[in-house]
């Protein structure tokens, strides 16, 4: 069967990648608005007030559209969604767009620093586990990695506080800097590790890395116990394969099988750990950002929730599930280029 040209090919994997994003966005943004209407919470009565006559009242739920039929209000929505306009926030006074653009960066950070902890810990782990299965090493890490899996984040984010912040004092308390520093350096990029070092102040940036390394290193572990999981398994099923007998066999240092021959095999799959667990730290720091003050989306999310603020509860949560569609997504082309039999399929 003669092959596609390789224009062709490219032009429909990318019209398949972009037609699956698209879907997926729009059942996203479906899915945001249905959970705003299944929560039991008026944005009219919020934005009116308790005491608010019936004609304020009807007033507001005209100005928020809430008088149409559920599908023009689905319409309204995904339309709003589409141009950008995610409403705006009666708990800030500003619009849900620019609330999210102010706060996800700290997310972002903080979930990138967890996630460079995990890994860079993790995959060592979970390799040292698989060569050293059913030994203590391999205890050892599989009961480490429990723990981390098992054991509440807030609860250890509490307990982290106390002892290196209130006991120790090794690092700093909750929030992304010092009162000293919070109000003069200015917010360039909103990555305050980045806006330290184009401030120019470097005793700001020791001081948000002692604000940052704890609530890194909690989320750390808990990815870390998944990709050390995750990575001993893989790495079982692989050196039982027949070409790491027959290297053995013929004397090939244990190092080079491990790293070069079997770890290469798993790191297709891999990837895709490591890319949902990045993606389940941007979903899942919320009660870490709650616990270390962490002005990020998940702080944001939960006040909304607090000041029944919907608009923000929903572009928070539309704003984080964009995220997550993007690294599935992203991690989906790098698992196509990695993967040579996926490479096979796409030039046929």
């Amino acid at each position: 069967m003669r092959a596609a040209p390789a224009g062709l090919r490219m032009v429909r994997v990318t019209a398949g990648f972009v037609a699956g994003l698209a879907v997926t966005l729009l059942g996203l943004i479906v899915v945001t608005f249905l959970i705003g209407r299944v929560v039991p919470i008026d944005p009219a009565l919020v934005v009116a007030g308790d005491r608010a006559s019936p004609e304020a009242y009807a007033a507001a739920r005209t100005a928020l559209g809430l008088d149409l039929p559920l599908h023009e209000q689905l319409a309204v929505y995904v339309w709003n969604v589409l141009n950008g306009d995610l409403g705006r926030s009666t708990m800030t006074g500003l619009t849900v767009a620019e609330d999210v653009a102010r706060v996800f960066p700290a997310t972002i950070e903080l979930a990138v620093a967890g996630t460079l902890i995990g890994v860079g810990l993790g995959v060592p782990l979970g390799v040292l586990a698989a060569a050293r299965a059913g030994r203590l090493a391999d205890h050892v890490v599989r009961a480490v990695a429990l723990v981390g899996y098992s054991v509440p984040v807030f609860w250890l984010g509490l307990v982290g506080l106390l002892v290196f912040y209130a006991r120790l004092g090794w690092v700093a308390g909750p929030g992304r800097l010092d009162v000293a520093w919070a109000y003069t350096i200015p917010e360039v990029t909103g990555f305050v590790l980045i806006d330290t070092v184009l401030a120019g102040e470097p005793e700001a940036m020791v001081d948000a890395l002692r604000h940052l390394i704890l609530p890194a290193s909690i989320l750390g572990y808990f990815s870390m116990a998944y990709v050390a999981r995750m990575t001993r398994s893989l790495m079982i099923g692989e050196l039982s394969q027949d070409y790491v007998v027959a290297a053995r066999a013929k004397g090939v240092p244990e190092a080079r099988i491990l790293w070069r021959h079997a770890f290469r095999n798993i790191s297709v799959p891999l990837v895709t750990v490591i890319a949902l667990t990045f993606a389940h730290l941007l979903e899942g720091a919320v009660l870490t950002e709650t616990v270390f003050a962490w002005p990020g989306i998940g702080l944001y999310i939960t006040q909304a929730l607090f000041a029944a603020d919907m608009n923000a509860v929903l572009g928070g949560t539309l704003a984080v599930g964009l995220g997550f569609v993007l690294i599935n997504r992203a991690a989906d082309l790098i698992h196509r280029r990695l993967d040579a039999r996926m490479r096979q399929e796409v030039r046929a």
